[in-house]
């Protein structure tokens, strides 16, 4: 069946795009396009063509359900179709409603002339992929819009709504109403008034001086996006579009794109993208499964958590409940949110009326009763198993049926808390990173009872609340503080072997981390930790744990909010400052094993901390609490700060290749500080090692 359906309204043929849900351009869709250019070019009673999509989107752009496979580069090739489009005989007119992108609008551009609804959403976004756009968008979008606009549009990848061309040759006419009838009527004034086939590729890039403009362009994205190479290539590219032939820049584009397309960025970028709409794919929960209504929320519990996520609901339009069991820790959780509200007010993200607007869906309550309603509930108080369990069992007692009952822990084990329920079934986890309100990452851990229904409502809702959701089963830890916990402790070993808190910061971020171990675990508070360790003595007595950081605790360093941890602040201030008191402690700990400090690398570092990652991260895949390796790599690129443009822990050791990772392990074994028995391959990797392949196929 075709995915371009041909139909005639008099004079002016229409061809439609119908290749759901964004009408990518597949061999089918691409196959159909020019045969439907052909049939109208070769029917006499047809004066010109309107080329337009169906469904939500004039074209998204390439399918990328084709990436990496013989139909991408299999005739006609997007090349092949504009090429077909820009030289028919008969004038053809691009009909843009909602979404015209990538190869959609290089395709558009391609055509004799263009019209759009207004708010249509306009980009070239290839550079987000880690790419440069590669059917003539570098080309001629410069010569239809100015410059400074065109530039702006292709490094960025951002959108911009149709009107914002009107002035530009971008658009011919922006059609308000009907978009199909209103582009079928300028077919026919097009051909009434003789206006003939004008071609992009024939106009000229208007600039007083573009070659300075483009010199700046580059300086600039240099500096923005300096670990990222495409935005700096788009520059290069435009600049092709300044020169006598338009075939050169052409040929000059295609060729940048193909070199960005081999790069390490591009890889995980494209990795990332891939792996985050794998994420929402749940192996043995079919995409239609019903999904229950939540129409309200609650939550339980109004300190930095509690209220973070009580703003995702209000944020998402979902009235929430709010539950304390002080009034006053309840007024203050409100007076936190409103604060954080009105700072967003202030840098001019909302309006005044759009926060009393978001205040007013959260609904305070000290009172359990109060909540019944909800058609989910979070709870999200202290990390206590005895606490969990006072709370789930009143939660099981005031719920209505049917309720969704989750719990934020990050560590406790989702089947204990369910058990405290007559309804495991309706029990999950929901792990949100704080801050809530701001971080992507939102791990839905399942439970061995945990209903397919209520997993599908879970990250239906993620996606509500603008989350990435990442399902993981039951494990101390889960997935992403499971790993953590691994990186962490080869952070103190080399504490005790010879390097600094400042020295291992540094070389992380270096490699592009967020934040090293070290200022990370201050903010989050090391009570925190030196709670879990004291578990771990307790559950696994023979685990060996460095205990530099017992002793920080010990002498109350909990970190910025006892104003000193692994670093020093100053008061009311955030900055980490290097603490000659931290230093000592290290080397009082040092000398007290018995270990003389040497030499520790940046490399080592770096490869201890991200291949203790990589380790933990196998064993996780083969006891099956994560699905697929990306979805691991999804967890650590949103929700631990681990470089965007090296793909994740899993895809880096992939593309490191799995024997060299191995044998490097081999070498942190031989350590006789280190702990040797953690860098045994876990046996997902050792066998991958052998057999040549990675974690991602």
């Amino acid at each position: 069946m075709s995915q371009a359906h041909y139909a005639t309204q008099g004079e002016v043929a229409v061809i439609t795009m119908d290749n759901p849900p964004v009408n990518g351009l597949g061999l089918a869709l691409r196959t159909g396009i020019v045969e439907g250019v052909r049939r109208a070019q070769a029917d006499p009673a047809i004066k010109a063509v309107v080329l337009t999509g169906a469904g939500k989107a004039f074209s998204g752009g390439a399918d990328i359900r084709e990436f990496n496979t013989p139909k991408a580069l299999t005739e006609p090739t997007l090349f092949t179709v504009i090429r077909t489009v820009e030289q028919c005989a008969k004038p053809v007119v691009a009909a843009i409603h909602s979404v015209a992108m990538g190869g959609g609008l290089e395709l558009a551009m391609g055509c004799h002339y263009r019209v759009a609804v207004p708010s249509a959403q306009i980009a070239l976004p290839e550079v987000k992929l880690g790419v440069i756009p590669g059917a003539g968008g570098t080309q001629r979008l410069p010569r239809l819009v100015p410059l400074e606009m065109a530039v702006n549009m292709i490094v960025s990848g951002n959108p911009v709504k149709s009107e914002k061309f009107k002035g530009t040759r971008l658009f011919d006419e922006i059609v308000e109403g009907d978009l199909l009838a209103g582009a079928v009527a300028f077919a026919r004034k097009v051909v009434a008034g003789n206006r003939g086939l004008p071609k992009v590729r024939d106009l000229k890039v208007e600039h007083d001086d573009a070659e300075a403009f483009l010199q700046f362009a580059r300086n600039t994205v240099k500096t923005v996006a300096k670990n990222f190479p495409a935005p700096a290539r788009c520059a290069d590219a435009i600049a092709g579009a300044l020169g006598e032939s338009f075939d050169a820049g052409l040929a000059r584009e295609r060729a940048m794109f193909l070199e960005m397309v081999q790069t390490p960025e591009s890889k995980a970028l494209r990795h990332a993208f891939f792996a985050e709409r794998a994420a929402s794919k749940i192996p043995d929960v079919p995409e239609d499964t019903p999904t229950r209504p939540i129409a309200t929320a609650a939550v339980i519990g109004a300190g930095t958590m509690g209220g973070g996520i009580a703003m995702n609901f209000a944020n998402a339009g979902i009235p929430v409940k709010l539950l304390e069991v002080k009034q006053e820790a309840l007024d203050r959780g409100l007076a936190t949110i409103r604060k954080n509200y009105e700072n967003s007010a202030k840098k001019g993200r909302m309006s005044a009326e759009d926060v009393e607007k978001r205040m007013a869906l959260i609904q305070p309550t000290l009172a359990y009763e109060d909540i019944g309603s909800a058609d989910i509930v979070i709870e999200a108080v202290f990390e206590d198993m005895p606490v969990k369990e006072a709370v789930f069992r009143k939660l099981d007692e005031v719920m209505k049926p049917g309720a969704i009952l989750a719990t934020n822990t990050s560590t406790l084990d989702v089947n204990r808390i369910a058990a405290f329920t007559k309804r495991p079934h309706d029990v999950i986890g929901t792990h949100f990173f704080s801050p809530a309100n701001v971080m992507k990452l939102l791990e839905i851990v399942r439970g061995e009872k945990t209903a397919k229904d209520v997993l599908a409502t879970t990250m239906q809702l993620s996606k509500k609340l603008r989350k990435t959701g990442v399902v993981s089963g039951v494990c101390d830890g889960f997935i992403g503080n499971r790993m953590l916990e691994q990186y962490l402790r080869q952070g103190l070993y080399m504490l005790e072997e010879g390097a600094s808190p400042q020295q291992i910061d540094r070389a992380i971020e270096k490699f592009g981390f967020a934040m090293g171990p070290f200022r990370m675990s201050d903010p989050a508070g090391n009570d925190v930790g030196w709670f879990i360790r004291k578990r771990r003595y307790l559950e696994q007595p023979n685990l060996k744990y460095p205990k530099v950081a017992d002793r920080l605790c010990e002498l109350g360093r909990f970190g910025q909010k006892t104003g000193a941890g692994w670093y020093r602040y100053a008061p009311g201030k955030r900055d980490a400052l290097p603490d000659p008191a931290v230093d000592a402690l290290i080397a009082a700990q040092r000398k007290e094993i018995g270990v003389a400090p040497r030499k520790i690398s940046d490399d080592e570092i770096v490869h201890r901390l991200v291949f203790a990652l990589v380790n933990e991260g196998a064993k996780i895949l083969e006891e099956g609490i994560a699905a697929r390796a990306s979805d691991i790599d999804m967890i650590y690129l949103t929700g631990y700060g681990f470089p965007l443009w090296r793909g994740g822990p899993m895809l880096y050791a992939d593309m490191a290749g799995l024997y060299n990772v191995v044998n490097r392990m081999a070498d942190f074994a031989a350590n006789p500080h280190g702990d040797a028995a953690f860098w045994t391959p876990a046996p997902l990797l050792a066998r991958l090692a052998a057999e040549g392949k990675g974690f991602n196929g």
